[in-house]
């Protein structure tokens, strides 16, 4: 095994005069499944074609791109496994200073909107060579869409980038079809019929059911979108696009959908089919190296593959529908998984691993009790676009069933020189607690939580969690009862941490006053809070712009002030001495005076006097005692550090 030619040394030593493929990304090189560029430049190699990769080159200049010389078939774009824009700026719109995908940590290895960057710059250097966008910026930003970082509608990224085509969703049976037709020396502005793939064309250029779909105003197969021009200017017609785009994202039933920009016209193909589990194996078992390149070792490292180097992807895709989630997007709501055999073989080579102490940090997805198709009639018919399997009751036909997975965990628990197997990719409580069998749920706490397990009720308002697409708050009260009440039964002393966010659509002032009443009743203190950060490709993106909730297209309620969402922020860390004066101000805008006070039930204490001091002694007692040790009639625990690690892990 050896890691892909960066440079024309590289390429000699192989006896390559010339790639087939030249993959640009906005990260730096991992040969590690975790990250897109490692199993998208892998997988080609595998089909027989030579591939260079050019890990974050310097945009102010033309010499980076030129290291490995024009490719034969095309140039391959990917900002990174994070959109740029995310990767560069928090929330409220700072600089961030650190990127764990750049060496040593350090952030400005990649521009702003780096896949129209590198992009453009391609098409300048080498005029003629096709070059293919994708990743999780090309691929959620496919449509016209809002920008919370220019605050209005964007052109689709194709128009952009000038690139040739574009491959949404996770891409591999994409890349490979793709490959193979270029290879034939079929012309990349002819490949019009690849599902998973995006394109641009004028009127002329489209396929003859197509022009009949646009002059009908759409067909059983095709649908017309509001065009860019339209949605740019009325935000309802964006919020009903949005909703044609969100409910046709199925490879069984969703239609070909089509948005004209100008003159010209994007199209997006119906998403790819599902991978079966031997093609998901098969992308697994490619030989990567699991680890950064060693040009990295000198400049720190590459800080990101801390996070995966001893965790196992066990499936894909999420049927969860939280509305601030970008997953129906891009890797869509069908499960595939990998085979047991698959995954027993990865960990065991993991325990060959350099470093490894035992603990496999990770098994599991973007959920990590999803590991099977949520019912029956998925296969046949796909997805349902009317309802949601969970939301806002689970459906009939919903299969809740975790014994595959405990049979995969107990196996790996067994392998030689494993101690520990830990869940640390989330576990859907509200699956969880639909399950009538309590096996799974008393083995979860006795052998896979390292003292904490991380959960994400996001918040506890049922108003505001409608319209994250959660559970009521009920069934997490009656989660948490559970998962503590399982502890007691094996005498183990171990934690929740709930994630939890701030200024959500349908989140007002009142409301996170509410959420701040819940963390003082049950003494939770968290040290991390995560603001409503609007990205591309999410149902709650969708309402922070429009105002329109695209299930019922009533209007909602979006906090969009600073000063507002600072109050709400700091209500969740109402404990915290430098968030006193707003939750003071928060209070008394929301008419909840009776919170502040000296009661037990009260947030914060009143102001003795003008001046600094008097708020330091108005919040003195309140930060003093209480999460300094258990609360035991509650069960709780502050959680010190949420990203506590497990004992004898590098993490």
């Amino acid at each position: 095994m050896s890691f892909l030619p960066i440079s024309f040394e590289d390429m000699n030593e192989r006896g390559w005069e010339q790639l087939d493929f030249l993959y640009i990304s906005g990260d730096a090189y991992v040969d590690h499944p975790s990250f897109g560029h490692a199993i998208i430049t892998r997988l080609l190699e595998s089909e027989g074609f030579k591939v260079g990769i050019i890990a974050q080159p310097s945009w102010k200049s033309s010499e980076d791109f030129k290291r490995l010389g024009r490719p034969k078939y095309g140039v391959l774009i990917s900002s990174g496994v994070i959109d740029s824009m995310v990767n560069h700026y928090t929330s409220s719109k700072k600089k961030r200073s650190e990127d764990i995908y750049s060496p040593g940590g350090k952030a400005g290895y990649r521009p702003d909107r780096a896949v129209i960057v590198y992009a453009n710059k391609i098409k300048e250097i080498f005029k003629d060579t096709p070059v293919i966008i994708g990743g999780i910026e090309a691929s959620l930003r496919r449509f016209a869409h809002y920008d919370y970082w220019d605050d209005k509608v964007r052109r689709s990224i194709l128009v952009d980038s000038k690139a040739d085509l574009l491959l949404y969703g996770m891409g591999e049976k994409s890349i490979i079809e793709m490959s193979k037709l270029l290879k034939k020396d079929i012309p990349i502005q002819s490949l019009k019929n690849i599902r998973g793939s995006a394109y641009m064309a004028s009127y002329e250029e489209l396929p003859e059911d197509i022009k009949s779909a646009v002059a009908s105003r759409g067909t059983k197969k095709i649908a017309i979108l509001p065009s860019f021009e339209e949605v740019a200017e009325d935000k309802k017609i964006y919020a009903e696009a949005f909703k044609i785009q969100y409910n046709e994202q199925d490879a069984i039933n969703g239609r070909t959908l089509v948005q004209r920009h100008g003159d010209r016209y994007l199209v997006q193909n119906p998403p790819a089919l599902p991978m079966s589990v031997s093609e998901l194996d098969k992308v697994y078992a490619l030989p990567y190296e699991r680890t950064y390149h060693p040009s990295y070792e000198s400049k720190g490292g590459i800080s990101a593959i801390t996070e995966v180097e001893f965790s196992i992807t066990s499936h894909r895709g999420c049927y969860g529908g939280c509305s601030f989630c970008a997953l129906n997007f891009h890797q869509g709501r069908v499960i595939q998984k990998r085979s047991q055999a698959s995954i027993i073989n990865e960990a065991r080579k993991l325990t060959w691993t350099e470093g490894f102490k035992g603990y496999i940090h990770d098994v599991g997805g973007p959920t990590a009790n999803f590991r099977n198709i949520a019912c029956e009639k998925q296969v046949k018919y796909g997805v349902c676009k009317d309802r949601q399997c969970l939301y806002p009751e689970p459906c009939k036909n919903l299969i809740v069933d975790h014994s595959e997975y405990l049979s995969l965990l107990r196996k790996l628990r067994e392998l030689p020189n494993v101690k520990k197997v830990f869940i640390r990719s989330g576990i859907r409580y509200d699956y969880l607690m639909y399950d009538k069998e309590d096996t799974f749920f008393k083995e979860l706490c006795e052998h896979h939580v390292s003292g904490q397990l991380k959960v994400a009720p996001e918040h506890v308002v049922d108003r505001v969690l409608e319209k994250m697409g959660k559970s009521k708050r009920q069934l997490y009260d009656k989660f948490v009862k559970k998962f503590y009440d399982i502890n007691k039964s094996i005498n183990k002393e171990q934690y929740l941490v709930p994630y939890l966010m701030s200024s959500h659509p349908g989140s007002d002032l009142n409301a996170a006053v509410e959420l701040a009443e819940y963390l003082k009743e049950h003494h939770i203190m968290p040290e991390q809070v995560q603001d409503f950060y609007p990205t591309p490709g999410t149902l709650s993106t969708c309402m922070f712009y429009t105002g329109y909730d695209i299930r019922n297209m009533k209007k909602v309620y979006v906090p969009k002030a600073v000063k507002e969402k600072a109050m709400q922020r700091a209500l969740l860390q109402y404990r915290r001495k430098e968030n006193y004066h707003l939750i003071v101000e928060a209070l008394k805008e929301a008419h909840r005076e009776d919170l502040i006070g000296f009661s037990p039930n009260c947030l914060v204490k009143p102001m003795r006097g003008k001046g600094k001091g008097s708020a330091e002694n108005g919040i003195k007692d309140s930060r003093n005692v209480e999460g300094k040790k258990a609360v035991k009639g509650n069960n709780y625990k502050k959680a010190r550090d949420s990203r506590r690690k497990p004992k004898g892990s590098k993490k």
